[in-house]
């Protein structure tokens, strides 16, 4: 007795079309809308193009890239972290306080800021992790004690609800070479924050897609229960995750305020929901398990030149937030219209 062996049956994977391949990035669509955003404001002012146009945009786009990217790495993982903008001036008036009332050496003072902000995203990352609580709610509350805090405490041991005079601080032209410079580049005046923005990017991108912490973000976002079925350290990974979201807090409040010499209490309030969109703009899903780090740092891209070039154009500031809007929507169908079509489950 014989059995026929079926001819013609081809059992070797199919090579992706390159097309396909390419709109699988989650960073293609903010890709695109940033190359038009770029092109229409060249085209329709005349201050976007020049070397100090340049300049303003790219410092406003690191400043929200910087937390976008760590907020992204955060999303990624499956979770948020709605302090985020309260931590820039948390940082910033830790510093001030403790040096112009305090006259705590200037790097103590930085270092002392940095692990105040280290353990609060340590303690978000325990409650969510040890309650089972969204982090949503427990960073909600976080930002509130945050606000709170920034506004009372500091109107407590200043008088007022801002730091100034920071320029008079011994060694503060020291740190401000690291945090507050600037140096000329093709014409321009180059934000040392700019620098920060792309080293952080580049690493974080290396971190996601070359690493095995970077396989292991992407497990908990996607699957956390069998990420712990196969022995990924998720409470690790998302108290690194957290904890790198409150450490770009600290960057980002150090660059600030090394580069205008003042804090207010109020700085970075309102500003983690334009994180968010921003990583959600380079293709982070807020399910968690797809995204990019060069993509949010395209969306905060895409915001500074938007929120430059509205400026640049002489329209009403009002309209930034009516576009944010609308760019949060149209992101979220873009990325749903490709995920479906290309085969990118969700």
């Amino acid at each position: 007795m014989t059995v026929a062996v079926g001819a013609g049956i081809d059992e070797r994977p199919t090579r992706a079309h390159p097309l396909l391949t390419l709109l699988r990035r989650p960073e293609v669509g903010a890709l695109v809308a940033a190359v038009a955003i770029f092109l229409f404001f060249s085209l329709s002012t005349q201050a976007f193009l020049t070397p100090a146009g340049i300049s303003t945009w790219l410092y406003s786009a690191s400043l929200f890239g910087i937390m976008a990217v760590a907020v992204a790495l955060l999303m990624i993982g499956g979770e948020f972290d709605l302090s985020a903008g309260a931590m820039t001036g948390t940082t910033g008036l830790i510093v001030g306080v403790v040096t112009t009332q305090w006259e705590l050496n200037i790097w103590l003072a930085l270092v002392l800021a940095l692990a105040v902000a280290l353990l609060i995203g340590a303690g978000n990352a325990w409650v969510v992790m040890k309650t089972g609580l969204p982090s949503f709610i427990v960073t909600l509350a976080a930002f509130f004690i945050l606000q709170g805090c920034n506004l009372a405490l500091t109107k407590l041991f200043t008088g007022s609800v801002a730091i100034q005079g920071m320029g008079a601080v011994p060694g503060f032209d020291q740190v401000k070479v690291f945090f507050g410079s600037s140096f000329p580049f093709l014409g321009m005046d180059v934000k040392i924050s700019i620098v920060w923005w792309i080293a952080l990017t580049a690493l974080a991108t290396w971190v996601l897609l070359r690493t095995r912490p970077g396989n292991w973000i992407f497990a908990v976002g996607g699957q956390v229960t069998s990420s712990r079925q196969v022995g990924v350290p998720v409470f690790k990974i998302k108290l690194g995750l957290f904890m790198t979201t409150a450490g770009a807090g600290w960057l980002v409040g150090m660059l600030q305020l090394f580069d205008v010499s003042t804090v207010q209490a109020t700085t970075g309030v309102g500003q983690e929901f334009i994180y968010i969109i921003c990583a959600v703009v380079g293709g982070c899903l807020l399910t968690g398990g797809y995204g990019s780090a060069i993509g949010a740092a395209l969306g905060a891209l895409i915001y500074g030149m938007t929120l430059q070039g509205i400026v640049f154009a002489q329209w009403d500031n009002n309209w930034l937030k009516a576009f944010l809007g609308g760019m949060l929507l149209l992101a979220v169908l873009v990325n749903l219209l490709v995920r479906r079509q290309s085969g990118v489950r969700a």
